[in-house]
C-alpha cells in the first residue's frame, strides 16, 4: 500500500492530472531513492561496524526510531498542511516529567498519570493550534513560545533532575516488550496504519491536502480551516505525550532535559520522506522510510566511535544532502508537469 499522495483537483499547486501523475512518479521516486539508501546503509555498516546487524542493535533501532516515528506521523500532516511543529522535543520531555510526577508525587498513580499526562498533551497541541486558526499567528511562533514554555516548565518542575517512576507492572510493559518487540515500536507501527489511513482514505486527510495547496481555495470549498488546524496540533500534542511517557517508561524516569534536539530530528525525516515543507505533498510511507534512515544513521555513527560531537557535523551534513536531493527531484518533477 503506497500512503503518498498529492494535493487534491483544485489545488493551486497541482496544475492538472498530468502534473498530479508526474508529482506522484517523483514522490515514488524518493522513497526508492530512501530505500535504495537504507540497504546502502545496511551494507556499509554490516562490514563496518562490529554488532550492527546483532538482534539486540536492531532491536535499539526499533526503540530509537519509535522516539522519533511517533511524532513524525503528526508533523507529517502538519508540515503537508503548510505549517510547522518545533515543540516536539520540549513536550515530549516534558511529558515525561508530568507522568513522573503523576505516577509519585501527586498520588494519581501510573493510568492516571498517564491519562492526565495525555489529556494536557492534547490541551497544549490543542492551544497552539487554536493561536495559528483565531488570530493567524504564524505556527512556527506559536510552537516556538510552546517550545520555550514547555522546555522551562520540565526543568522547573524537577530542578534539572530525573524523577524517577514508581515500580509498576504497566511501566514495564510500556517500557519493555512484547514477544520480543519493543512496546514503542508496536505503538509505532500501529498509529502508522492509523494515519496512513487517515491521510489516504478519509475526508479529513483529503481537507489536509487541500489547506497545503491552497488554503484559500479550501476556505471558500467550505473547509473548516480553524477546525482543522486545531486537530492537527492537539494530535502533534497527543503524540508527543504519547512519547513522552513511553520514553520515561523507557528509561525508569522523567527528565525535563530529555529528547534534547527531537524535534530537529522528527522534521528532518519528514521532509527526507519527500513532505514538502510548502504544503500540499507528502506522504506516510515516505516519513516511515526518513525515520528509518534518520535511525540507522544516529545508530552507525555510534557504533563507529565517531566523536559525539562530530556525529552532529556528519548527521546534518547527510540530512541537507538527503533534503537538497528530494528538492531538485520535486523541481525536475514540476518542470515536467509545466512542460
Amino acid at each position: 500500500m503506497t500512503t503518498t499522495q498529492t494535493a487534491p483537483p483544485g489545488g493551486a499547486r497541482t496544475g492538472g492530472g498530468a502534473a498530479r501523475l508526474l508529482q506522484g512518479r517523483a514522490h515514488q521516486l524518493n522513497e526508492i531513492g530512501l530505500l535504495v539508501a537504507i540497504v546502502v546503509l545496511y551494507a556499509a555498516l554490516t562490514s563496518s561496524a562490529a554488532g550492527f546487524l546483532t538482534l539486540d542493535n536492531q532491536l535499539g533501532i526499533l526503540r530509537d526510531a519509535a522516539s522519533v516515528g511517533i511524532a513524525a506521523w503528526g508533523v507529517t500532516l502538519v508540515i503537508i498542511a503548510g505549517e510547522i511543529d518545533i515543540s516536539v522535543g520540549p513536550a515530549t520531555a516534558f511529558a515525561s516529567v508530568l507522568v513522573a510526577k503523576g505516577a509519585t508525587e501527586w498520588g494519581l498513580g501510573p493510568v492516571g498519570a498517564i491519562a492526565v499526562t495525555l489529556a494536557l498533551g492534547v490541551a497544549w497541541g490543542a492551544l497552539a493550534g487554536w493561536l495559528r486558526a483565531a488570530f493567524d499567528v504564524p505556527s512556527f511562533i506559536t510552537t516556538l513560545g510552546l517550545w520555550s514554555v514547555l522546555g522551562g516548565l520540565g526543568l522547573y518542575l524537577t530542578d534539572a533532575l530525573p524523577v524517577t517512576l514508581p515500580d509498576s507492572g504497566l511501566f514495564d510493559v510500556l517500557g519493555g516488550d512484547v514477544l520480543g518487540v519493543p512496546t514503542s515500536a508496536i505503538v509505532m507501527l500501529v498509529l502508522f496504519a492509523v494515519f496512513a489511513y487517515i491521510a489516504k482514505f478519509t475526508a479529513y486527510g483529503r481537507s489536509i491536502y487541500t489547506i497545503g495547496g491552497n488554503a484559500a481555495a479550501a476556505r471558500l470549498a467550505g473547509i473548516n480551516l480553524t477546525r482543522v488546524r486545531v486537530l492537527l496540533f492537539a494530535t502533534t500534542g497527543l503524540l508527543s505525550a504519547i512519547t513522552g511517557v513511553l520514553l520515561a517508561a523507557r528509561l525508569g524516569s522523567g527528565s525535563g532535559g530529555a529528547a534534547s534536539g527531537l524535534e530537529f530530528d522528527v522534521i528532518a525525516a519528514v521532509v527526507i520522506g519527500g513532505t514538502a515543507l510548502a504544503g500540499g505533498r507528502g506522504g506516510m510511507l515516505g516519513t516511515l522510510l526518513g525515520v528509518v534512515f534518520i535511525t540507522v544513521i544516529g545508530n552507525g555513527l555510534v557504533l563507529l566511535g565517531v566523536d559525539s560531537f562530530l556525529q552532529n557535523v556528519v548527521r546534518g551534513v547527510i540530512i541537507v544532502g538527503a533534503v537538497l536531493i528530494n528538492v531538485l527531484v520535486a523541481r525536475r518533477g514540476r518542470a515536467n508537469a509545466a512542460a
